[in-house]
Parts: C-alpha cells; sequence; structure tokens
C-alpha cells in the first residue's frame, strides 16, 4: 500500500487544506464534543478499542510545531479535558496518546484507553488487525453520554 505522499501534488493539496476533508466539510464526522480549540470525535464502526476516541484541531494544521504558543497551549488543554473524560467514562487503566497525519494531514490526536486483557495488552495497537466491531448494540452510545458528561 502506498502512503499519499507519493503524489506530491496531491499530498501538498492534503497539507494546505485546499483538499482536506475536514476543512472541506467545515468539521469532521462523528463528534460527540466540541471544546474550545478542537472537537472530540469517535465513532462505533471502524473503532480499535472501545472508548476510542479522536480530538481533532478546530483549524487546519499538519504538524504542532505549526501552531502559535497559544494555539498549542489550547489543543493541549483540550488534550487533558477529553483524556481525563475518556479516562473517566472507560475506567482505562492507561491511555495511549497518538499523533500521525500520514493519511490525513489535518492535526489530531487519537485517544486510545487500554485496559487489562485487551486485544493488543503489552504490545502497540495495530488498527489493522481488527476486524470485528467493537461495541455490543447500543454500547457506543452509552460510552459517549458518559463522555460527554464527563467532558463538563
Amino acid at each position: 500500500m502506498r502512503s499519499k505522499w507519493s503524489n506530491p501534488e496531491e499530498w501538498e493539496r492534503l497539507c494546505s487544506g485546499e483538499s482536506c476533508p475536514i476543512c472541506l466539510q467545515g468539521k469532521p464526522l462523528g463528534i460527540i464534543v466540541e471544546l474550545d480549540a478542537s472537537f472530540l470525535t469517535a465513532g462505533e464502526e471502524g473503532s480499535p478499542m472501545k472508548g476510542y476516541c479522536c480530538l481533532v484541531l478546530k483549524r487546519h494544521a499538519v504538524e504542532l510545531h505549526e501552531l502559535s504558543s497559544e494555539d498549542a497551549a489550547a489543543f493541549m488543554r483540550d488534550v487533558q479535558r477529553a483524556s481525563k473524560a475518556v479516562h473517566e467514562a472507560t475506567g482505562a487503566v492507561k491511555l495511549n496518546y497518538e499523533i500521525h497525519g500520514n493519511t490525513l494531514p489535518h492535526l489530531h490526536m487519537h485517544l486510545i484507553p487500554r485496559h487489562i486483557g485487551d486485544a493488543f495488552e503489552g504490545q502497540p495497537i495495530n488498527p489493522r488487525l481488527v476486524k470485528s466491531p467493537v461495541y455490543w448494540p447500543g454500547e457506543f452510545a452509552d460510552l459517549a453520554a458518559r463522555v460527554q458528561e464527563a467532558v463538563k
């Protein structure tokens, strides 16, 4: 599988925001909470772990170093609020934080709750290995409501 970097023109359009799907839509999909500098998103489909959320910067940037000190501080405050809420809502023993942007170069941070006995205990999470839904019917809606309540 080739990266989106292999087409420099398209990669530049994504990085500039010109063809960024988040920017074109005006916001990301699956918003469960709007914070000061970002949106906390989650979805029932395609989640690698129960409680997985993604914090997406409201404005277009690709790298942390592109943010002003004020924007970076605001994003980190959102990370603190969101991670506390996800931790409380899921009862995780640990949260993993990941920033990549290799596929979608719009600054976002993955928040991944870890639990004793999870499918990747003792190793990094590989979402490509998750082949079946992680939520039972109705479970995602309940979790999203708990995160929304905890973030207040």
